[in-house]
Parts: C-alpha cells; structure tokens; sequence
C-alpha cells in the first residue's frame, strides 16, 4: 500500500500514467473529477437561468441523426484527407518539377486561407460546376481537401526526419525506393507523424461544424436548429460540447494505446 504522500507525488515516467499504482490512479481520477464536478456544479447552480432539458429532450432524434451525421462525415474526411495527404508528400518528392509546384501551391493555398471561405467556393462555384448536387459528398470532399494539406506537412516533417543514413543503407542493400520506404522510412516516420495526426483527426470533427452553413444536418446545425425551436440555448449546447468530445477523445485515446505498443 503506497504511503500518504505517494498518493499525491509521484516521479513521472516515460509512459506516464500506466505506471502509476492503480490505486493512485484511481485516487486522483476521483479526486480530479469530484472536483471538476463540484465546480461545474457551484457554476451552474449560481447561473440565474432557469434550465428547461424537457423541451430539448423532445428533440433528442434531431441530436442523435447529427451525431451519426458528423461522424460519417468526419469518418469519411480522415481517410480520404490521409490519401490527399500521402500523395502530395510524394509530390513534393517527385522528380517532375510540374508536381512540386503543384503540391506547394496547393498546401499554401488552403493553409492561407479560411475554412469557411474555401466551403462556400467550392460548394457554389466548383461543386457547381461540376455537377456535385449531393451535399454530404461536398462536405466530405471540402474537409478532407483542408485537412490534406496539414496532413501532408506532418508526413513530410517526419519522412524528412529520418536520418539520411537510413536512405543509404536501404540502397546499399539493394532495396528499391518503394521497398525503402515501405519497410524502413516509413514505420519510423510513422512514429514520429502520429502524435500531430491524431490533432489534425481530431480538428476535422470540430470544423466539420461549419459545414452547417451549406445546410448539412450534422449536429452543430442540429442544435441550431433545436435551439431555434425551443429558445432553450444551454440546454442545445451542452449536449453539442458533449457529443463533439465523445467523438474526439475515442482518437486520442487510440494514439495513446498506439503509441506504447510501438514503444513495446
């Protein structure tokens, strides 16, 4: 049984909490969150508001279908941004010069200007155009077209921190360049990009929310929604805050786990 004091001080170690004791753990999980709740609690109470959950639970349907909304939306935007992303970290490797300029241009492009102005562009004028109707569709393609060009920097900044003896040795091994970074470069890199990565995951879920200017019912326009129905504005929001953190935190939490197994 840890003595008084090791409930409170611990040395930090590499992996952090899993090596606490578990009952230190469980001390100060409990304590953090009896705290945060008395708090939360002292806040809310003192508020001169008068809640009404009653009538925003009438519309718990509407919170539910924007939830699964944003999380399709946002499932489909990781993985083709990812894909955005591992191509124009080739590209800007690449020996024709045309690709290079076109992956900088690209990354510099959406990396200087504002999310809300790139959906409303590409929504009414490209998506237009071109004959994309289905607004689901456009809504994934904007965002992952945004998180592309982030996730192409994180890719490039780790590749590019592999040390250049890695590269030559693969070579002087006979490997190819695809078999270079397919079995040497890029499980190193890996390490590296995943920490940034699970960030960037994580900001598509919450810029996702803007996509409700272009009438997409996910679930901040939802709660828009049902707060213009109920005049109830805390009650439609705080169930959004909550949704958008069980969305996010499950990704960190994964990185984490993947973190110390890679450690393993």
């Amino acid at each position: 049984m840890p003595k008084l004091r090791e409930f409170f001080i611990q040395p930090l170690e590499r992996d952090g909490e899993k090596q606490l004791p578990r009952s230190v753990y469980l001390f100060n999980a409990f304590l953090l969150l009896a705290g945060m709740g008395a708090l939360f609690y002292y806040m809310f109470t003192a508020v001169e508001y008068d809640f009404q959950w009653e009538s925003v639970y009438a519309y718990r349907q509407k919170f539910t279908d924007g939830f699964l909304n944003t999380l399709y939306i946002s499932a489909a935007a990781l993985v083709l941004s990812l894909l955005i992303g591992l191509f124009l970290a080739y590209a800007q490797n690449s020996r024709v010069i045309m690709l290079r300029f076109f992956a900088r241009f690209y990354i510099e492009l959406i990396r200087g200007t504002p999310l809300l102005v790139q959906i409303l562009i590409f929504f009414y004028v490209f998506a237009t155009n071109l004959g994309i109707e289905n607004r689901y569709v456009a809504g994934v393609v904007i965002l992952a077209m945004f998180a592309g060009a982030y996730v192409t920097e994180i890719i490039r900044a780790a590749i590019e921190s592999i040390d250049a003896g890695q590269f030559e040795a693969a070579k002087s091994l006979g490997f190819t360049p695809f078999g270079t970074y397919r079995y040497i470069i890029f499980p190193q890199a890996f390490k590296r990009m995943l920490p940034p990565l699970t960030g960037q995951f994580a900001s598509i879920i919450k810029d996702s929310s803007l996509l409700s200017i272009i009438s997409i019912n996910e679930l901040t326009m939802n709660a828009q929604e049902v707060n213009a129905f109920t005049y109830s504005t805390l009650e439609s929001y705080i169930p959004l805050a909550i949704g958008y953190l069980i969305l996010t935190y499950p990704i960190s939490h994964i990185s984490t786990r993947l973190e110390r197994r890679m450690k393993g």
